[in-house]
């Protein structure tokens, strides 16, 4: 196997499953690999804001000039932007040794393709000689593989319903299983303004340094700028995060009492966390696309996310249409998704998605259809989330707004289709 392609397609071959929770198998292979890191790390987990929230590490980290990587899945179009070495998607070239280190190491061990590809990211990012590597944790938590990794500080987001079938039925489960990343004497940041009571009990027993929104940080605000202060440390005057969005404040909290707890080993100046959050990128987390008709980009996947969209979309003003085009997983909460957003849709544009776990078009039409109460409202179906774009900004006018969501795969799909190409057709431009 000579390319990293060759290795992906290898790693898709090697467990029947796409996702066997447990850290025993990989563990056993990390030993082997004598994977361990030199630096701090920070572990996030969450149902969502964890995208944002190593985003925005990484940037304040880099802005003081600190040497960071960063781990985060799963990727919008190409494997690489799974690693990012000091804001950089790392080159596919450079993930192939680590690759034939796990192949060596793992003998009979079967991996899924998450747990292979996880620690081959692992090992690249341990032998990079960096300052702050961030993870951002997969699925759950405690039965991850990212958490093989003993971090310097834990970060929890928001919780909500999502992935039930193997994280459980309520957010007091849900978390007790998020909380497997606390580790004894070490940060734990909670930045959800209302955790589980499981978290608390979870860090309690395991004896971890407990920080809580509200409690040990918090901040206010206004139109202009917002103020932050926790334990021994206050920023005021702040510009607001370059992500959009009503959870940015929460996330950014949790950012800067993360590395309030790390000053002693990653310090950041003021001037750094400014620079860093006015600068912090992340696509498809309420992206909006420049040009005519308004373009939004929203990777929201959970009825929590689509309702934090459905705010953030209302706060964008008046549009005469909004056409939306929408693909996601079979397994999601599909029904509570489409209601939040129908009230704000005007045509809908169901997409088929290229993986055998996605609901099909025709299914999300006849789901929508089966509970809307707007009979004026239009809808089609789409073999992919690219022609679905096609079509919708072929019916747009200039002043009218088009939404995609939904999974990975959906907004992928647009951004690798190219979107800006698409929209200067459709103009005449």
């Amino acid at each position: 196997m000579q390319t990293l392609q060759d290795w992906l397609a290898h790693c898709e071959r090697l467990h029947p499953k796409t996702i066997a929770l447990g850290l025993d198998r990989v563990r056993m292979v990390s030993q082997r690999m004598g994977l361990a890191f030199r630096c701090p790390v920070v572990t996030v987990a969450g149902t969502n804001g964890k995208g944002s929230t190593c985003a925005m590490l990484e940037s304040i980290a880099r802005q003081a000039g600190w040497r960071t990587g960063l781990y985060t899945s799963p990727h919008l179009v190409h494997f690489e932007e799974r690693c990012r070495l000091n804001g950089e998607a790392v080159a596919a070239e450079a993930l192939v040794p680590h690759f034939a280190h796990v192949e060596a190491a793992r003998q009979d061990v079967q991996l899924t393709y998450f747990e292979f590809t996880t620690l081959a990211i692992l090992d690249l990012l341990a032998a990079s000689g960096l300052d702050l590597v961030i993870l951002e944790v997969g699925l759950g938590g405690r039965l991850d593989a990212v958490n093989i990794v003993d971090a310097d500080c834990a970060v929890i987001t928001s919780i909500d319903l999502d992935h039930q079938e193997f994280l459980g039925p309520d957010r007091e489960a849900i978390g007790r299983e998020k909380a497997g990343i606390l580790r004894v004497g070490k940060p734990a940041i909670v930045s959800d303004p209302v955790p589980p009571r499981s978290v608390l009990a979870a860090a309690e027993t395991t004896g971890a340094d407990l920080w809580l929104l509200g409690r040990d940080f918090n901040f206010s605000g206004d139109k202009q700028q917002w103020a932050w202060a926790g334990r021994g440390r206050r920023y005021a005057g702040l510009g607001y995060p370059a992500l959009r969005g009503a959870n940015q404040l929460i996330n950014a909290s949790g950012v800067l009492a993360a590395l309030t707890a790390l000053r002693d080993r990653v310090p950041v100046t003021a001037q750094a966390v400014r620079n860093g959050l006015s600068m912090v990128d992340l696509p498809g987390r309420f992206q909006i696309v420049p040009g005519q008709p308004a373009l939004v980009l929203d990777v929201a996947h959970n009825p929590h996310s689509v309702a934090a969209l459905a705010a953030n979309l209302d706060a964008m003003g008046f549009y005469p249409t909004t056409h939306a085009v929408f693909g996601a997983m079979g397994d999601k909460d599909l029904a509570v998704m489409l209601r939040k957003l129908d009230p704000l849709v005007d045509r809908w544009y169901f997409a088929d998605l290229p993986t055998p776990r996605a609901a099909a078009a025709t299914s999300l039409q006849a789901l929508w259809q089966s509970q809307t109460a707007r009979k004026d409202v239009a809808s089609s179906t789409h073999s992919s989330p690219e022609e679905a774009l096609r079509s919708a900004v072929a019916a747009a006018d200039p002043t009218d707004r088009i939404l995609v969501f939904g999974s990975f795969y959906t907004v992928g799909g647009v951004l690798k289709d190219g979107v800006p190409r698409l929209q200067a057709r459709h103009l005449g431009s």
